[in-house]
C-alpha cells in the first residue's frame, strides 16, 4: 500500500510565499511522473504542475512563472514552492503519483489527502 503525505499548506497573505511537500511512503519500486493539483470550493480538481522522473515539468497556466514543482533527492517525494500568491489560489492541494510496487507490475495512481492553501486579499 502507497501513502503520499502532504504537509506545507496554510494561510498567507497575498503576495507571499508558500512550499508544499508530499512524500510517498509504503512498498514503492518505483514512481514515474508525481504531481500537485487543487480543487476550489464549487470547482473542478485542476492540474497546477507535474514532474516526471526524467525531470520534464508541465504546469496550469494559471500558475506559470509564479509556482515551481521540483522532484527531491531521494525521488520519492515532490515540492511545490508557491510565490506571488493570488486569492484566487485558495483550494485543497493535492499530491499525485504514479507508482508501481512491483517491478513488473503496472502503475497505478495514488494521491494524497489533501492540503488547504488559502491566500487572504
Amino acid at each position: 500500500q502507497v501513502q503520499l503525505v502532504e504537509s506545507g499548506g496554510g494561510l498567507v497573505q497575498a503576495g507571499g510565499s508558500l512550499r508544499l511537500s508530499c512524500a510517498a511512503r509504503g512498498s514503492i519500486f518505483g514512481i514515474n511522473t508525481m504531481g500537485w493539483y487543487r480543487q476550489a470550493p464549487g470547482k473542478q480538481r485542476e492540474l497546477v504542475a507535474t514532474i516526471t522522473s526524467g525531470g520534464f515539468t508541465d504546469y496550469g497556466d494559471s500558475v506559470k512563472g509564479r509556482f515551481t514543482i521540483s522532484r527531491g533527492n531521494a525521488e520519492n517525494s515532490v515540492y511545490l514552492q508557491m510565490n506571488s500568491l493570488k486569492p484566487d489560489d485558495t483550494a485543497v492541494y493535492y499530491c499525485h503519483a504514479l507508482v508501481r510496487t512491483t517491478a513488473w507490475g503496472p502503475y497505478t495512481s495514488s494521491w494524497g489527502q489533501g492540503t488547504q492553501v488559502t491566500v487572504s486579499s
